[in-house]
């Protein structure tokens, strides 16, 4: 079956639909490229989830948890998945869209030439026709003319009244009419047998090759949508494994979850090392005499004060001494001489050097992986450093290579680097063996309260040294890892006698500029004769040993500093707590100061959601 032969008579109607099925292909093509532009779309935002859903660097800690890994290794799934994504949009850029581009532009130009050549060949068969038509009305003029002259040669003939020479002229025209008659006649059968020659040929061979050629076209067409179709199906099949891939990854990375694994690095992860408070003694109180009695009285009042979170008993309380500007400059100076020297022995994160602020079981993993980094690094040098002695040995050997001395200077400085890292790890492997030989509950805080149950007060000094207040007057071993901060006796003396420094009324605040501590200003008269014999002493030897913090605590509101002894904060800051609330509504904290060590006052505790190490 053939455009030629069957729709011979079809010109216009083929030339409207081959245009329509360019339009139709045109089309395809636009669909293509709306769905590559939301391929790419799509890429792109599964690009930006899983980068806007990457570990932050705050949350770095997190990443040794089962879950976190699974979910990072989905991250990394989706991004393969977008990368996919990509590969469908370039492919069918690459080979969808350019082909059709091509082929479009192909038919447009086959089909315009296809077209001109019809219209040629229809205007030639119209131009035949028209001259067959002018031959035929010729020769139908000349053929009634003929006939007419007949007519007037017989009338004249049979008119006996006209003259033979009349007679002759009707004759002679009727003659010239008949002759062209036959002229035009023999004109028109010659013009018919052109016409219909042309007609024949236009219709059996010309016309049909020209429908014949856009048949061809528009099969071209179609085949090619067809192979469009199929080949944009390919390109989604081509990564379909890849993306299966990626799938059975996510699988995987959901089967990789251990609950029972997460939970032990929980318990590693949080495990203070402490153990749990033995059993309270009875207080028999009818066999200790009236002054053991009261103190014992004092100590369980004291014990039973808990803190905000309501765990840490108040044998925490400190002397809060030196909270004001009242000491001379040269101990202010050397006191910021010793806060600067701390400062620079602690770690980036604000903790100590040697992480002795930490529970001993976590500073004993921080010690362990950070000796482990060291002798990373050092197996590190050690390679480079042997790497730059060969090579000095090869340019000794051979002066062409390379000048020998160009490597000294950094065989040297690589000496220097592993000198000092030995001597980090030295260092750092002496902090831990000391932290292994920390008895487990020697830092518990619980410990601490049954000393203060038992009877005993122990008093820990600024300079480590450790003052046992017993009845009997025996030496105790010195509890380093107490958190009582109580400097002296006499403020316990002063509370169970009913003293109070505090004459004129003023709010028990470091606002007022007289807080709990009981420590009067020189010279004023008030207090004790001890706490006036201690007065600067006092302040410099507990600030020059920086007070070891007892927990953090978050500023659940702003708050602003009025007068001196109180620091402002901003809501949701994070500070050290150094001193626990005593009674008066104050805690005392303190935060790092990049310039100038370490800034220490009060903030109300209701401004703030304390949380105290175990």
């Amino acid at each position: 079956m053939s455009w030629g032969t069957e729709l011979w008579d079809q010109y216009d109607n083929l030339a409207i639909h081959t245009s329509k099925g360019i339009e139709f292909l045109d089309k395809y093509a636009n669909f293509i490229r709306d769905r590559l532009a939301i391929e790419t779309e799509y890429a792109a935002k599964l690009r930006r989830l899983a980068k806007n859903y990457q570990p932050k660097k705050k949350e770095e800690d997190d990443n040794e948890f089962t879950s976190h890994q699974a979910f990072r290794n989905v991250l990394k799934e989706i991004n393969d998945l977008a990368g996919q994504r990509e590969v469908v949009a370039e492919s069918l850029q690459l080979q969808i869209i350019q082909g059709i581009t091509l082929l479009s532009k192909t038919l447009r130009e086959e089909r315009k030439k296809c077209l001109s050549n019809g219209t040629y060949l229809q205007q030639n068969l119209s131009s035949q026709l028209s001259a067959l038509e002018r031959a035929k009305r010729n020769y139908e003029k000349a053929y009634r003319d003929s006939e007419k002259a007949v007519d007037n040669y017989k009338k004249a003939d049979m008119d006996l009244n006209l003259s033979r020479a009349e007679v002759e002229r009707y004759k002679n025209i009727m003659t010239a009419k008949i002759q062209q008659s036959d002229d035009a006649k023999n004109e028109y059968a010659n013009q018919l047998q052109k016409t219909n020659n042309l007609q024949q040929q236009h219709y059996n061979e010309l016309l049909p090759e020209v429908f014949n050629r856009l048949q061809e076209l528009d099969e071209k067409r179609t085949r090619g949508i067809r192979e469009f179709i199929i080949g944009a199906a390919d390109v989604e099949s081509s990564v379909a494994p890849i993306i299966a891939r990626c799938l059975e990854g996510m699988v995987k990375a959901g089967e990789s979850i251990n609950e029972k694994e997460d939970s032990y690095k929980v318990i590693e992860r949080y495990q203070s090392g402490f153990t749990p408070p033995t059993d309270i003694p009875f207080e028999d109180l009818s066999k200790q005499d009236p002054e053991s009695s009261q103190e014992s009285h004092y100590n369980n009042v004291q014990s039973s004060h808990l803190t905000v979170k309501g765990t840490i008993s108040a044998n925490r309380i400190k002397k809060r001494v030196g909270i004001f500007n009242i000491f001379g400059s040269n101990k202010q100076q050397k006191i910021i001489e010793a806060c600067i020297t701390l400062k620079n022995s602690l770690t980036a994160d604000g903790q100590k050097e040697d992480f002795s602020d930490l529970p001993p079981n976590q500073r004993r993993k921080k010690l362990q992986a950070k000796i482990a980094e060291l002798q990373q690094k050092i197996a590190q040098e050690t390679a480079a450093r042997d790497g730059l002695m060969k090579m000095k040995v090869v340019y000794e050997a051979n002066s062409s290579l390379g000048n020998p001395m160009t490597v000294e200077g950094q065989l040297n400085e690589s000496e220097h680097k592993l000198e000092k890292l030995k001597i980090d790890l030295k260092k750092y492997q002496g902090y831990l063996e000391r932290a292994n030989q920390i008895p487990m509950a020697s830092n518990s805080p619980q410990a601490n309260r049954n000393n203060l149950h038992n009877g005993h007060r122990v008093s820990r000094h600024s300079n480590g040294s450790t003052e046992d207040n017993n009845e009997d007057g025996d030496d105790q071993p010195d509890d380093g890892g107490s958190l009582s901060r109580s400097d002296s006796e006499d403020n316990v003396a002063q509370i169970q006698n009913g003293h109070n420094n505090n004459n004129n009324g003023s709010s028990a605040s470091p606002e007022s500029g007289l807080g709990t501590s009981h420590t009067s200003l020189p010279g004023s008269g008030q207090g004790s004769a001890h706490d006036n014999a201690m007065g600067e002493d006092a302040y410099y030897e507990t600030e020059m040993e920086l007070l070891q913090p007892l927990g953090t605590c978050r500023a659940l509101y702003p708050f602003e500093a009025t007068s001196e002894g109180s620091i402002p904060m901003n809501e949701g800051e994070v500070l050290q707590v150094i001193e626990i609330d005593q009674g008066d509504g104050w805690t005392r904290v303190r935060r790092l100061n990049n310039t100038n060590g370490w800034d220490e006052g009060f903030v109300p505790t209701s401004y703030i959601e304390c949380t105290l190490y175990a």
